[in-house]
């Protein structure tokens, strides 16, 4: 293995995204962004809902996917990033994630019980930060 490369995963609940090599990796920590690459520091860290940039090789494009939080375990040579929800950023479209919104904050109205009131405020948050992620792209 190139020593400028280290293994990458990207899991999810439904399926492992991606599981291959990568020169960089930002990911979206509660504490802030973090940049990993190759023989970066071993890390445990909560992420937040945001967007994970890969760079497959130096000099490559970037692949943006946005995750709906989750955890991330990062060492020398490996990075796995496990997703609550993992989608392409560039799947995710505007208009439908505005209307989800308006749907989720009309549904919060009718909420009776406070399990109810957290999951629609948990979703509410994911899904507003997937439309500023669309918004920033």
């Amino acid at each position: 293995m190139d020593n400028t490369l280290f293994n990458f995963e990207l899991v999810s609940p439904e399926q492992k995204l991606i599981s291959e090599q990568a020169f960089q990796v930002c990911i979206p920590g509660e504490e802030g962004d973090v940049g990993v690459r190759a023989g970066h520091m071993a890390l445990v860290m909560s992420v937040r809902p945001g967007v994970v940039e890969i760079i497959r090789e130096q000099g490559g494009e970037v692949e943006k996917i946005f995750i709906a939080g989750g955890f991330a375990d990062i060492s020398q040579t490996n990075c796995t990033v496990l997703a609550e929800e993992a989608v392409p950023l560039k799947s995710l479209k505007s208009e439908r994630l505005q209307a989800e919104l308006t749907r989720l904050h009309e549904d919060m109205g009718y909420a009776d019980t406070a399990e109810e009131k957290t999951r629609l405020s948990k979703r509410i948050t994911i899904v507003s930060a997937m439309l500023d992620a669309v918004k920033a792209a």
